[in-house]
């Protein structure tokens, strides 16, 4: 190979490097700071840019979409003297590049360091139980500070989770056991309730079993009264049509009050009959039936006398 080919090639190295250095792709969601001669010169958004080569150096590339950084437990003494250990997750986002870069070293280990300063605050006025059921309190006052605090920084906390609270082991089986205590409390008190629920059903079924059987009752007396009033109804109805009927009956037949009465002196034997009979009845009037029958008086009752005309008497031969 001659000087001239070997000549070439370290040219064309040479432009590949610099238009390497001279032209950068930013991709996107990320942006690059770019100094010039050591000094902050702008920040590349995304997209394609050229550079100078030598002059124009990138500092730092920077992922600018929402970061999520846990940080592990730290332990933390309550108001009431007691170790909990508190373990957190922070979603920040950088929106001032340049301030992100000049203004603080390592954002993380800053926000984590500010985070547990934090919470050593806020815990360190709040008892145990007040801890364990404020967390959202606790979210808020850490939210509120770590936004002061990097807001200067050029990063923005969006939100902050406390993951777990963790007491003491002893608290925790205490914790436990009145948990499990005020778990027997509330079945105690719910099978009682029960109780009493069906108690007062089973009164209230028995209630109403007894008033609709005394409705029952009460109805199948009346239709018992009202059958026996139709009943009732129905025979005077009855017997008053076959009176009619009767009645009837002797006009058609055309019969006198001579035959009635003849009729009522055969009855009055049969009304003597039977050993409970003591009385007789005797019409009042007796006698005008016998009248009228043929019968004369004579004595208590009187003598039957013939009503027939005497006969003529024969002449003598």
């Amino acid at each position: 190979m001659d000087v001239a080919a070997i000549v070439f090639l370290l040219v064309a190295g040479i432009v590949a490097v610099i238009l390497f250095k001279t032209v950068r792709i930013v991709p996107q969601a990320s942006v690059f700071v770019i100094e010039r001669l050591g000094k902050y010169s702008r920040t590349l958004e995304p997209g394609i840019h050229l550079l100078v080569p030598v002059v124009d150096n990138v500092r730092s590339k920077m992922d600018i979409r929402e970061q999520v950084v846990g940080f592990p437990p730290q332990a933390v003494i309550t108001k009431d003297n007691l170790v909990v250990g508190i373990d957190s997750v922070i979603y920040y986002s950088i929106t001032d590049p340049a301030a992100a870069q000049y203004k603080i070293e390592n954002v993380v280990v800053a926000i984590e360091q500010l985070v547990v300063t934090t919470l050593r605050n806020v815990v360190g006025g709040m008892q145990l139980e007040e801890a364990l059921t404020g967390r959202d309190h606790i979210n808020e006052r850490l939210a509120t500070v770590l936004d002061e605090a990097t807001g200067k920084w050029g990063v923005k906390v969006n939100r902050v989770e406390i993951r777990g609270i963790e007491p003491p082991p002893t608290i925790r089986d205490a914790m436990e056991q009145a948990m499990r205590a005020d778990r027997g409390k509330r079945a105690a008190i719910l099978t009682a309730e029960g109780q009493q629920q069906s108690v007062v059903l089973s009164a209230q079924g028995e209630k109403q079993s007894v008033v609709l059987n005394a409705e029952a009752d009460r109805a199948a007396t009346i239709l018992r009264a009202e059958a026996e009033r139709e009943a009732l109804l129905l025979r005077a109805q009855g017997e008053a049509q076959a009176i009619a009927t009767v009645v009837q009956a002797i006009k058609a037949a055309g019969v006198d009050d001579t035959v009635l009465a003849y009729q009522r002196q055969q009855l009055l034997p049969r009304l003597a009959e039977g050993d409970a009979n003591k009385v007789w009845f005797v019409p009042t009037d007796i006698t005008g039936a016998l009248g009228r029958l043929g019968l004369g008086g004579g004595g208590a009752l009187g003598e039957p006398t013939s009503t027939r005309p005497a006969l003529p008497e024969q002449p003598e031969r």
